[in-house]
């Protein structure tokens, strides 16, 4: 049984697992976390080959999750279009499900969600702040434990500062911060770390710009330590922003990581990064 070191790698403090722990996923639990990590990873040619059988799945539960996992790497590479329409499937079938808990939050709570957290960053990158807000507030209605309120908070966050209102994105950012290290779930960190430095900076508090620099540094050194490229390349864009003295060096390692990044995706991956106005051309 690989699930625990799985779960470490997925959720945990051991994002990067041994590649032997990978490929020996078996169970439907175990392909989807491995799936999982593969896409924190950047690896996203080999998750979509572990995702698309749990989708057609006849176990409502795992087909919705791995809809949702789908998603969230779709949406990662820029893709939310294409992402709602997955996360809109995950929500479809985990509707009215109950399952037993779950400590990671895969369970039928969890799965709606992921669903709903998922919609509402989508909608939020096409445009819907209204949607998203609406959307955000039912996936809290879920309870659904640790990992639900980590990506609530960044998505809190995200449509804080998509509505010009950045001292407001600081107390989700935070709270997604102080959840996911609290959990030891080092991948959540990375992430909340980013949300949490954007944050600071658009609040505008001088003493604000030091601790949003040292967010920043963590999180790319975290990122570029446990091979976590789906969260490196977008670490390392906030910090040209953050360190404009040193803007090249980091647009370049962007650039770098992207290239990797774009070349372990699938091909609908490569197409939606390509054609996204959020993700920046991998040869700079």
């Amino acid at each position: 049984m690989h699930e625990p070191a799985l779960r470490a790698a997925a959720f945990g403090g051991e994002p990067l697992p041994d590649p032997a722990v990978l490929r020996g996923a078996r169970t439907s639990t175990e392909r989807l976390l491995a799936a999982i990590v593969l896409g924190a990873q950047g690896r996203y040619a080999a998750a979509a080959t572990l995702l698309g059988p749990l989708r057609a799945a006849k176990d409502p539960l795992r087909s919705s999750l791995a809809a949702s996992t789908l998603a969230a790497h779709r949406r990662q590479l820029g893709g939310h279009a294409n992402a709602r329409a997955l996360d809109g499937e995950a929500f479809a079938k985990a509707v009215g499900l109950t399952s037993a808990p779950d400590p990671d939050g895969l369970d039928a709570a969890g799965a709606r969600a992921d669903a709903l957290l998922g919609l509402a960053a989508d909608n939020l990158a096409l445009g819907r702040l209204a949607a998203a807000r609406r959307l955000a507030g039912r996936a809290a209605d879920q309870h659904s434990g640790w990992r639900a309120t980590v990506r609530g908070g960044w998505v809190g966050a995200e449509i804080e500062l998509a509505a010009g209102r950045g001292a407001a994105a600081v107390a989700p950012a935070e709270r997604a911060f102080e959840t996911a290290v609290a959990r030891g779930a080092r991948r959540h960190a990375v992430k909340s770390g980013i949300v949490l430095a954007v944050a600071l900076r658009a609040a505008g508090a001088p003493d604000h710009r030091k601790i949003s620099d040292d967010l920043v540094g963590k999180a790319m050194a975290t990122a570029e330590e446990c091979e976590l490229l789906s969260l490196l390349w977008p670490a390392a864009l906030v910090a040209a922003d953050l360190r404009p003295g040193h803007a090249e060096e980091y647009r370049f390692r962007t650039a770098q990581v992207l290239h990797a990044v774009l070349r372990s995706a699938d091909p609908c991956g490569r197409r939606i990064a390509e054609d996204s106005p959020w993700v920046p051309a991998p040869g700079g």
